[in-house]
């Protein structure tokens, strides 16, 4: 499948390597294109049967599926400028709304990122992915010899499961976590882990696991 994701930072990174890893074509475009060439080629030479491209951000979006890898009020501001031509794409968010401290969530109580964005993006079908992963483990793939976990929601079954399956060819576990009102226990849980860092010592390699 084709799959473009906006941003060349660290989420980019990770989350291209995984696709990549199934097998799927990424194109990356970011608003700096020699930052987006810098990562399309670390990955072609990791993974040399890697189909990798880059593109100008902005005009149209051919590939089904788009990955919104931006911080959550660049990717807001996206959206809208975006709207028509994201409309009737899988657009992915993983976003956490972190205020300017990071010890709290930006978006008012009772709503969450993915439920803005949902909003700016009325004819696309937005779904929850990755915003409880961080950028380490998602490029190797695994946190502590564990397969990570990857907590996806919306209200689109289709999208969804079109989103598990990029999660499970790239060698993650994809769970289904409910409708898009569960991205906000989601980006709860990512500031938890968040927080947790610091105090942990755990250099962001640490991950959530879900074991029965």
């Amino acid at each position: 499948m084709d799959v473009i994701i906006i941003g060349a930072g660290n989420m980019a990174r990770g989350i291209g390597y995984r696709l990549a890893a199934g097998g799927h074509s990424v194109t990356f475009a970011d608003r700096t294109p020699a930052k987006a060439e810098a990562l399309a080629e670390e990955i072609r030479k990791a993974q040399p049967a890697a189909r990798i491209a880059t593109s100008a951000p902005g005009g149209l979006y051919p590939a089904p599926v788009v990955v919104m890898a931006l911080p959550f009020d660049a990717a807001r501001e996206f959206a809208k400028a975006n709207a028509e031509a994201l409309a009737g794409k899988v657009v992915v968010d993983i976003t956490n709304p972190l205020n300017a401290t990071y010890d709290g969530l930006s978006v008012a109580p009772g709503t969450s990122a993915a439920e803005a964005l949902a909003a700016a993006l009325p004819k696309s079908k937005v779904v929850k992915a990755f915003n409880t992963t961080f950028a380490g483990p998602l490029a190797n793939g695994a946190a502590g010899g564990q397969k990570l976990d990857v907590l996806i929601a919306g209200n689109d079954d289709d999208a969804k499961r079109t989103v598990i399956a990029l999660v499970e060819d790239g060698g993650l576990n994809g769970i289904d976590a409910g409708p898009i009102e569960r991205a906000r226990q989601l980006e709860g849980l990512a500031l938890l882990g968040i927080t947790l860092q610091g105090p942990l010592g755990l250099g962001f390699q640490s991950a959530w696991k879900l074991v029965a």
